[in-house]
This record gives C-alpha cells, structure tokens and sequence, in this order.
C-alpha cells in the first residue's frame, strides 16, 4: 500500500504539473487587454515587466513557477480586484464555497442512503418504483434548473428564503452568523438534488446485491429476522464501496457550485472562475485551474486508497 500511494502521489504532481504547464501556454495566446488609465496601466507594465512578461515564453513559465515555489507568488488579479494579489483573491472567496459544499453534503449524504436503502427494502414494489423514476429524472437534470426551481419556489411563490446570499455586511460580518446560513439554504438545496439522487442510486444498488448473496440466506436461516440481517450484515457490507463514493461526491459538488454560485450570487470560488475568464484575468484562472485540478486528483487517490482501509482485504499495492 505504501508503494502504490508514493506512485499515485508522484503521478498525481506529474499529470497536475503537465496540466498546468497547458493551461499556461494556452493562456499567453489570448490578447491582453490593459486599462484605460494612464497610472493603472503604468502600474500592470511595471508589475508585467518584474514579473518577466516581455521575455520569452519558457522564461516566463519558470519565473511563475519560481515565483509559486519561492514566494508563494501566483501572480495579480488585473480586473477582479485590481492590483491584489491572486492569493488573497483566492483566499477571501474560498469560505463561502467551502461552506456551501460542506451544508450540502451534510444534507445530501442521509437523506440519500436512507432513500437508497428503503429502495432496495421494498424492490421491485411501488415505493422502490417510484423512488428509482425520481432518481433518474434528478440524476438527468442539470443543477442550474434546481437552482431557478428553487428561487422560484422558495423566494417568489412562499417567500422562505432570500433569493441571494447575503454579503458579510448585511449577515453581520462573519460567514458562521445564523443569517448568513439561512441565506444559503437556498444554493444548499439546488446543490443537494444531484447528490441525492447518486447517492440513493449507488446504495440501492449495491445493498439490493448484497441481501441476495448467499450470507444473507444464512444468516436468516440461523434464525435472524429480515431487519437484523440486513443491520448486522447487509449494511455493513454494502458501505464499503458507498463510503469512497461521498469523497467523489465533493469533486462532483464543486463542479457544479460554478453556476449555482453565479445565480445565487454566491462570491465563491466557482463564481471567480467564471468571472476571470468572462474578463479576462489570466493569472486569477490559473489559480483557479490549479486549484480545481488538485481537488479533482486528490479526491481520486484518498478515493482509491480509502477502499483497503475500509475492507482490510483490499490491498491496492499487491499483485
């Protein structure tokens, strides 16, 4: 095990660095656009031009990397907010996204594995029928119909929740205030449709596959009824592929925070990802890039190593 997490952690680095190396040449092919202003784009030449910009491509990739390695560096933001560096850009957006994605787990994860497991409970009768067609037509729609869904419901016909989320003045100057948190139940919900649906997909699947092994008639044969079987059995068995899964759950999650958090006006991560490319600001994307990426491959290794510390009989090195 020990090999194969150094092997995944070192290709893990290597396929991030190969991406990023893309996204940055990629990037320099883009026009770049300068204030209007006299001082302002004074100010961005200078900045440019200390940070190696009127030197050849493959100079000024190792200066970024210098400069990410050394410094902490990953550059300025130009249009977001002018002349602050990306890192601290990065940083005041971070806790709204991270709480969001945080509430809708906590909200997706039991109410799915409770559908999933009353599903496979009651299969092929109508309860299981009629959770499996909802779970299919949740799993279909894309999560910025939740989100329109939800403002119209919750704010313009029952007015129950506000149609953004708050900004840090308004909610009392912390994002934990009672008041910030109802202003972002809304964005919660939509993001909760999809997971819950997943989630009650996977566990219905395999708990289904797992009361019909051959342990289970044994079990109920040694005299346990149908629910002791399937609490000291069934579940236990059925959670180790379920458990990993909610790791992937959250890649999946921050995905699609990207447009919930433009509609709910939400000053997250994925709503500065979408804002640095809408203007353009190169060095607040690649920040974003590296970020996402690094989430995304992290969640596949702790994902894959997750399942031998589950089930002991799982060793992921051995051949």
């Amino acid at each position: 095990m020990l090999k194969y997490v150094i092997k995944r952690i070192v290709l893990m680095f290597v396929t991030l660095f190969i991406i990023v190396t893309m996204c940055f040449f990629l990037i320099k092919l883009l026009p770049q656009e300068y204030p209007q202003e006299a001082a302002q784009k004074e100010a961005m030449m200078a900045r440019l031009e200390a940070q190696g910009y009127n030197k050849p491509l493959i100079v000024q990739y190792i200066r970024y990397l210098k400069n990410i390695f050394t410094k902490w560096d990953f550059g300025t933001s130009w249009k977001i907010d002018k002349m602050k560096p990306v890192w601290q850009v990065f940083t005041d957006r971070f806790p709204p996204t991270i709480l969001i994605n945080l509430y809708s787990m906590l909200l997706a994860t039991p109410i799915g594995i409770l559908l999933g497991i009353y599903a496979a409970i009651k299969k092929n009768k109508w309860q299981d029928q009629l959770i499996s067609t909802s779970v299919m037509i949740f799993v279909s729609v894309p999560s910025y119909v939740y989100g329109f869904l939800v403002q119209y419901y919750l704010y313009f016909k029952w007015d129950l929740l506000p149609l953004t989320v708050y900004s840090l003045a308004d909610a009392g100057g912390s994002w934990f205030t009672w008041k910030m948190f109802v202003s972002m139940l809304a964005p919660v919900i939509a993001l909760s449709f999809g997971t819950i649906a997943q989630l009650c997909r996977f566990t219905r699947a395999e708990l289904t596959e797992t009361l019909t092994s051959d342990y289970m008639l044994l079990a109920r044969t040694k005299g346990l009824t149908r629910s002791q079987a399937t609490a000291r059995h069934a579940m236990k068995n059925a959670m180790v592929p379920i458990l990993p899964m909610l790791l992937g759950s959250v890649v999946d999650i921050l995905a699609g925070s990207f447009v919930i958090e433009q509609i709910f006006s939400v000053p997250g991560v994925g709503q500065l990802y979408l804002n640095s490319i809408t203007l353009l600001d190169y060095d607040v994307f690649m920040m974003d890039t590296v970020f996402y990426t690094f989430i995304g491959l992290a969640a596949g290794i702790v994902t894959d190593i997750s399942y031998g510390f589950i089930d002991p009989r799982i060793r992921m090195g051995e051949r």
